[in-house]
């Protein structure tokens, strides 16, 4: 089982997870993805090429700055990382391809060996529907009615925009050039909590929503045991055990005003008696020193599952995986959304009563902060009720039965 996936911590836990999983039952699997993730040394990880942090933050944000990024960063990026998932997938020669749709050369690698491919979605993409816009799109925070369906065609257009770098990526096929007609993939994989997402009726049978993947259930934690966690720093554990918290994390997002985005959370959490726990990620907090105290604390990350539960409420950008985690601890939230699918389950998370309503990057301060944290006391009891219904989801079982089952 060859896995592939590239992009932000939130696009390579869920696959590691799946990795993990599949081999303790037996099956022989290699995850491709970014030289960038993380290699445990319980599954098989080659690169692919490809450092997302280094093509994922532009040097700048105005349109000369963001079109020479583009021009020396992402596309050179991109094309050999295309390269590389030929080049592995081959090398591994796989009974089964499973892929991010962001690896638009896996299809024609896996056509090239004979064999079926799995298409992942970790948010709604790549699989239309009328019940709901696309994440990621302009439009992914309203409900479109019967022009729904038709929000899907940007996340297409887009991918559309590497057609000649993954063309060039097929001379690493045999005879060097890509099979002559596309297979279709066989089953589709949503990676999502019914919780968060329900399923939509014009969702083909072949679309299956698993439920998320969670590394706890893949290393045998009981899904009914929630001391099952990933070891955490003693700092971290002696602060969350000190009292109510909040955790505010904004992930990958190392947009700018990353001091002003620490001081708004910490004032909103002073402001509502609680203490604030930082996870800086790759630069979207920067705690200053004037707002240093026995209250606040800054790390760089910390194991979800260890930090979440307990906590009075999330501060987070809305990431999908993020989104998940939050839900899943049972923990309210305050959403954040800065790019991407991040607006899609903000809004989704309000709509399902988890979060109060999301407050733009742009506009986020302490007052905005703390006007929405007051707002959450009301949907603690439907957190905690999702939280125990996610809790029973088994996604990496549904997910390992759809591929055993082809």
């Amino acid at each position: 089982m060859m896995l592939l996936t590239a992009g932000t911590r939130g696009d390579v836990e869920p696959f590691l997870a799946l990795a993990r999983y599949a081999a303790a039952r037996g099956h022989d699997v290699r995850l491709a993805t970014t030289e960038d993730a993380e290699r445990p040394p319980d599954v098989d990880v080659v690169g692919l090429d490809l450092d997302f942090r280094r093509v994922f933050r532009p040097p700048g944000r105005t349109p000369w700055a963001l079109a020479h990024h583009l021009r020396t960063e992402v596309r050179p990026g991109m094309r050999r990382m295309f390269a590389a998932a030929v080049r592995q997938t081959l090398l591994f020669a796989p009974d089964v391809v499973v892929h991010h749709p962001l690896v638009l050369s896996a299809p024609m690698a896996a056509d090239a060996l004979g064999v079926p491919r799995v298409l992942v979605e970790l948010s709604p993409v790549a699989t239309p529907s009328g019940a709901f816009p696309a994440a990621g799109g302009p439009t992914a925070t309203y409900d479109l009615g019967r022009w729904n369906r038709a929000t899907y065609a940007v996340p297409r257009a887009a991918a559309h925009l590497f057609d000649a770098d993954v063309a060039r990526a097929a001379a690493g096929l045999p005879g060097g050039r890509r099979p002559p007609v596309r297979t279709r993939s066989r089953a589709t994989l949503m990676a999502v909590s019914p919780q968060l997402l329900p399923r939509p009726r014009d969702w083909p049978a072949q679309v299956h929503l698993t439920g998320s993947w969670h590394d706890e259930d893949a290393r045998g934690g009981s899904r009914h045991d929630r001391t099952a966690v990933a070891p955490v720093d003693p700092e971290v554990a002696a602060f969350v055990s000190g009292g109510g918290h909040l955790v505010a994390s904004f992930g990958s997002m190392a947009v700018g005003g990353a001091e002003a985005r620490a001081r708004a959370v910490v004032a909103a959490a002073r402001a509502h008696g609680l203490r604030a726990l930082l996870l800086t990620g790759w630069g979207g907090m920067a705690l200053p020193e004037d707002l240093r105290g026995d209250d606040v604390l800054a790390v760089r990350s910390a194991p979800f599952d260890a930090v979440l539960p307990g906590a009075a409420a999330v501060v987070h950008h809305g990431g999908a995986g993020t989104s998940h985690a939050t839900a899943r601890a049972g923990v309210p939230a305050v959403v954040v959304p800065v790019t991407a699918d991040q607006p899609f389950w903000g809004a989704q998370l309000h709509r399902r009563g988890l979060a109060a309503r999301p407050v733009p990057v742009r506009r986020l301060t302490a007052a905005t902060l703390v006007s929405a944290l007051g707002d959450l006391s009301g949907r603690r009891e439907r957190a905690a009720e999702v939280g125990r219904a996610m809790r029973q989801e088994d996604g990496l079982g549904a997910a390992l039965a759809v591929l055993t089952a082809l």
